[in-house]
């Protein structure tokens, strides 16, 4: 080796051993830092998320409450429907088993086993393997678009798609199966792993459309409302809510409240066990209602029967619609409601079926709006009893006093004090008897104005005329009794969608017509016509409190409230907010009881000062700061009236319906003409001689009533000859219904 080779020792530098212990350092300083807000700082938060993946909370359904009527008659249950469901989790391990499977349950429930597919037979598109073979990826985008209980995917693309999605979870294949077979899937467990019936509870109403617009019907969560609802403890997609009639408006107290279980899942969702004691679901409370069954169906038979009657003698459809409703004035209980047309709740009870809800909502008569709280109608005659108690209190009538009914008066229509009267402003106001008797009905006493329906007396009485009555009553005073006899204002019913009717003033003419207010318009809303609108409910309270000697008790169909044990529930109602009822198991400012029943009286005119005073000089009418009260001579002089219709042998407008009737009835009938949207449709708007409302409101026994009646036909002509009978009817199958349970009560032990 020479010496220009020789070996030097290498020299190690410092340095790099240094950024290698430094590198190494940070390195674990980072992964410490790390670790430390991780398991520190974020523990909490990481340990939360941890716990979430893991954790499942299951909301229990609770049972809805069942809905009664007076009587314990059911009108709204839960009954079980029978769903076959498919777990693809429980299927066979073996494709040709479960398309084995499919292919059976295919031919018992006839929904469509459905295809799978080869690879060599798909020449584009992504192949997917799922349960029972493979399926192109389009067939699972389809079955996207359907759902649960829908007609349109088979089997293989529902089980496909929940599989997808949590293969522990059953997927219902088909819907509302019966019991035949629910009882063949059962049978059939060993040899179908996989498939099961799922039980789920149903709304079932066994008066179905008898009872509809008073029931109501469920409906999904809507959008909406989902927000809030969920923050309840409601399921979306599952729980159902009330859409109309007391299912709606006494949500609260029927749908109870669901359980919880909190429950831990793999990461396939498969429960494991339960993390917490799960908390049972609290059934909603049971409803019973005033409702009379008997007397409800009494009330239907007799309207389609008259209604078909007189559509048959007239050789067309001319009354298409009408209600009858039946209310104990003294306590408020409205003992029958019948809203024709109507519609069949148990349609609805499963999901809305879109073709019939459209024809529903399409129908010219309106099938879903309860009539008899939702609809607003001139109410013709039955009105004057509103005219002839602020006429009789206002003392521009005793019970001596004549007036003069011709056939028809000329009145000088004056839109100011000082218009000067000509031909041209002078028109003629007919009375109802003018054809078949032009001299009209003569000299009659306030008494026979009411029994005998006279309109040129009421004319007189609200608008004066000449020397005769310089001075009516004026539409301002004739609106304030009016409102104490329940009208222009919604009465607080227990059921959503009351309408608050119509009693105009001057001041509402110049906002809504841009005219002023004249002597014929007042002549005109005497007589309930023109622009007075009310609801049938509304002129049944005006009749109510003239029958119970002033008082006016709050309209309810609620009689009580229980729970599944069948105590009774202390429930308080706030009828303050039309939209947005509520109700409480304790009492609040505003709110009556409804549980246990309690007649609640909205207030009594003859006691409660309702009645704002005005003071009158002529033509015109100044509000005061005064109130007063309607004597209780003038409600008894009106209730005499009342009588005089049905014992009135000449011209008692109730005395052919009434005038043997083996018990003392009282009451009032109405032709009131209108012209609507329909009517001008149906070219009925001929001047001089207008379509008519038929109306007829009767209360029994005269001296002690315990039933009043209304009934409406929708172009239906005279109110005696076509809604009277249906009054006349109804009563009678109340006292029929009376007589039978004091019979059987008498038999039992």
């Amino acid at each position: 080796m020479s010496a220009g080779t020789e070996s030097r020792p290498v020299r190690f530098e410092t340095w790099r051993l240094a950024v290698i212990y430094i590198a190494i350092t940070l390195a674990l300083t980072a992964f410490l830092v790390r670790l430390i807000n991780l398991q520190v700082l974020q523990g909490e938060d990481w340990n939360a998320l941890a716990v979430e993946n893991y954790t499942k909370d299951v909301s229990v359904p609770a049972p809805r409450g069942i809905i009664y009527d007076r009587n314990g008659y059911i009108l709204a249950r839960n009954i079980a429907a029978y769903n076959v469901v498919v777990t693809p989790a429980n299927l066979p391990e073996d494709d040709a088993d479960i398309q084995r499977i499919y292919r059976e349950l295919s031919e018992l429930i006839n929904v469509s086993a459905g295809n799978f597919v080869t690879e060599d037979t798909v020449t584009d598109g992504l192949i997917l393997a799922v349960p029972g073979g493979l399926m192109t990826e389009e067939s699972l985008e389809e079955a996207k678009l359907f759902s649960e209980c829908v007609p349109g995917p088979s089997i293989a693309q529902l089980v496909a798609l929940q599989d997808t999605l949590a293969p522990y979870s059953a997927v219902k294949v088909q819907c509302n199966v019966s019991e035949e077979i629910a009882r063949i899937v059962e049978e059939k467990a060993v040899d179908w792993p996989g498939v099961d019936i799922d039980v789920e509870p149903i709304r079932d109403y066994p008066t179905g459309s008898l009872t509809a617009h008073l029931i109501g019907f469920l409906g999904p969560i809507p959008a909406s409302q989902e927000a809030e609802l969920t923050a309840q403890g409601f399921v979306p997609n599952r729980d159902k809510i009330g859409y109309s009639g007391v299912e709606a408006s006494l949500q609260d107290i029927l749908a109870g409240r669901n359980g919880l279980r909190v429950v831990q899942v793999d990461v396939a969702g498969q429960e494991i066990r339960n993390l917490e004691p799960p908390i049972a679901p609290e059934p909603g409370h049971n409803v019973y209602l005033t409702i009379d069954t008997r007397l409800q169906a009494a009330a239907e038979a007799t309207l389609l029967e008259e209604m078909n009657f007189w559509n048959t003698y007239f050789g067309q459809i001319r009354i298409s619609s009408g209600v009858i409703i039946a209310m104990n004035p003294k306590t408020g209980e409205i003992l029958a409601m019948v809203s024709y047309p109507t519609y069949e709740n148990n349609r609805l009870a499963r999901i809305i079926p879109a073709y019939y809800y459209e024809q529903l909502s399409q129908d010219p008569r309106r099938p879903l709006l309860n009539n008899a709280i939702s609809a607003e109608y001139p109410p013709g005659s039955t009105f004057k009893l509103s005219t002839a108690t602020g006429a009789f209190n206002e003392g521009i009538v005793d019970a001596n006093d004549i007036v003069l009914a011709p056939g028809q008066l000329l009145l000088c229509e004056r839109f100011n004090p000082t218009d000067i009267c000509t031909d041209a402003n002078t028109r003629p106001f007919v009375d109802h008897i003018f054809e078949q008797n032009p001299e009209g009905f003569g000299a009659v006493s306030f008494f026979q104005c009411i029994a005998f329906s006279s309109n040129v007396c009421f004319y007189k009485l609200g608008g004066g005329f000449e020397d005769e009555i310089p001075q009516g009553l004026g539409i301002q005073r004739l609106g304030e009794y009016a409102r104490a006899l329940g009208y222009d204002e919604r009465s607080g019913i227990q059921l959503y969608g009351e309408a608050d009717g119509l009693i105009p003033d001057p001041q509402w003419k110049r906002v809504n017509t841009g005219e002023n207010w004249s002597t014929g318009d007042t002549y005109i809303a005497s007589v309930g016509q023109g622009y007075v609108l009310s609801t049938p409910l509304q002129v049944l309270l005006s009749g109510a409190t003239i029958a119970n000697n002033g008082k006016l008790m709050q309209p309810t169909v609620v009689r009580q409230v229980t729970d599944g044990d069948g105590n009774v529930v202390p429930m308080w109602f706030n009828p303050q907010d039309p939209l947005n009822f509520t109700v409480t198991e304790f009492e609040t400012p505003g709110s009556y009881q409804i549980s246990p029943f309690t007649p609640n009286m909205k207030w009594d005119a003859t006691v409660d000062p309702l009645i704002r005073e005005y003071s009158c000089d002529g033509a015109y009418c100044t509000l005061t700061e005064d109130l007063k009260t309607i004597q209780p001579e003038t409600i008894q002089a009106v209730r005499e009236g009342t009588r005089l219709a049905v014992t009135a042998t000449l011209f008692g407008t109730l005395n052919d319906l009434f005038g043997n009737f083996p018990i003392a009835v009282a009451g009032k009938t109405g032709t009131a003409e209108y012209c609507d949207d329909v009517a001008r449709a149906a070219d009925r708007c001929q001047f001089g001689a207008w379509p008519t409302h038929s109306w007829t409101l009767a209360y029994a026994p005269y001296e002690d009533p315990e039933i009043i009646v209304v009934a409406f036909a929708y172009n239906g002509g005279e109110g005696a000859s076509v809604a009277g009978p249906m009054v006349q009817r109804v009563i009678r199958a109340y006292y029929e219904i009376k007589a039978l349970d004091a019979a059987e009560s008498a038999t039992q032990p």
